[in-house]
C-alpha cells in the first residue's frame, strides 16, 4: 500500500489517543484522551514526513471520575498549570507498510525523545466523498522520565502506580481544507 502525499488533520471523532499502565503490580489501568488535534504530512519521500500533535491534558478519561481527579492534580500532571502536551517528528524510517516516527513527547513541560512503532492501516474515500488514511502507532515511555513520580507503597511490597506506560495511537486523518479543495480541482480538470 502507498501511503498518499498530502497534508492531513487527524479526526478525533475517528481516532484514540489511550495508553495502559500496570496498577498494583496486578492489573493494567487504560485511559485515553477526549481532546487532541494533529497533523499528518506525508512527503513523497517518506522520510521526509512529519507529523505534530497536541493533547489536552485536563480531558483524561479512565471511565472513574475519581482518579481522572487525581492525574489532573499536581500529583501527576497538574492540568491547570501545565494543560497541553505535545508529539513533534524528528524523523522516520522504514517501509510504508511499516516504519519508526521518532520524535519530541512532551509532558508536564518535560520533554524526552520516543520512538513510536506505526503502521499504514490504509486509505479509502468514504460515503460522503472525504478522503482518509488510517495509521496505528505505539510506543513505551517511563513516566518517571517525565517527573510523573507520585506513587504509594504497598504493604505487600511494591507500588500502586507501574512506572511503564504504553501508549496507543488509533489515527484516521482527512485532507486538510486546502489539500482537498486542490485535489477536488485537480479532479475538475482531469
Amino acid at each position: 500500500m502507498t501511503i498518499p502525499a498530502g497534508t492531513y488533520t487527524v479526526d478525533p471523532a475517528h481516532s484514540d489517543v489511550a495508553f495502559t499502565v500496570r496498577h498494583a503490580g496486578i492489573s493494567k489501568v487504560r485511559g485515553k484522551f477526549e481532546r487532541f488535534e494533529g497533523q499528518i504530512v506525508v512527503a513523497e519521500d517518506l522520510a521526509s514526513s512529519t507529523v505534530t500533535v497536541t493533547i489536552d491534558a485536563a480531558s483524561i478519561n479512565t471511565g472513574d471520575a475519581g482518579r481522572d481527579a487525581h492525574l489532573r492534580s499536581a500529583d501527576f500532571w497538574d492540568a491547570e498549570n501545565k494543560p497541553t502536551w505535545t508529539f513533534l517528528s524528528t524523523g522516520v524510517e522504514g517501509t510504508e507498510e511499516e516504519f519508526t516516527v521518532t520524535g519530541d513527547l512532551t509532558i508536564n513541560e518535560v520533554t524526552r525523545p520516543v520512538a513510536l512503532q506505526a503502521e499504514f492501516n490504509g486509505g479509502v474515500v468514504d460515503a460522503f466523498g472525504a478522503r482518509r488514511v488510517g495509521f496505528s502507532a505505539t510506543t513505551e515511555i517511563s513516566r518517571k522520565d517525565f517527573g510523573l513520580t507520585w506513587n504509594a507503597a504497598m504493604e505487600t511490597g511494591g507500588f500502586l502506580v507501574g512506572d511503564k506506560v504504553k501508549i496507543e495511537l488509533e489515527v484516521e486523518a482527512t485532507p486538510t481544507e486546502a489539500e482537498a479543495a486542490e485535489t477536488a480541482e485537480a479532479e475538475a480538470q482531469a
